[in-house]
């Protein structure tokens, strides 16, 4: 399996915004995609109230390229989300069974 973080920070006065659309529109999308085991979003606290984060398990690399496309190693993000994002970040790594 394949564990694929995704963070993002938004500008300023822009989290309440930027929240409503990770819940109500990137979180439902992530859980009907085909190939993910499993997600889990992250919302800001106090001392990061612009940051928000998913980790994503994905059953393995074909299924993340499915989703992602070949350049999966980059952050993308949909075009509503433009004028919210200040920086996105990705980062992948195999999972190791404990």
């Amino acid at each position: 399996m394949i564990m694929r973080i995704f963070q993002v920070t938004t500008h300023p006065g822009k989290a309440a915004e930027f929240g409503a659309f990770f819940h109500d529109t990137a979180i439902p999308l992530m859980r009907r995609t085909e190939g993910l085991i499993d997600v889990y979003p992250g919302a800001p606290r106090p001392d990061s109230p612009n940051e928000f984060c998913m980790v994503m398990m994905w059953r393995d690399l074909d299924a993340l390229k499915a989703f992602a496309g070949e350049d999966y190693t980059n952050a993308h993000i949909l075009p509503e989300e433009a004028d919210l994002v200040a920086a996105r970040t990705i980062k992948h790594y195999d999972l190791v069974a404990g």
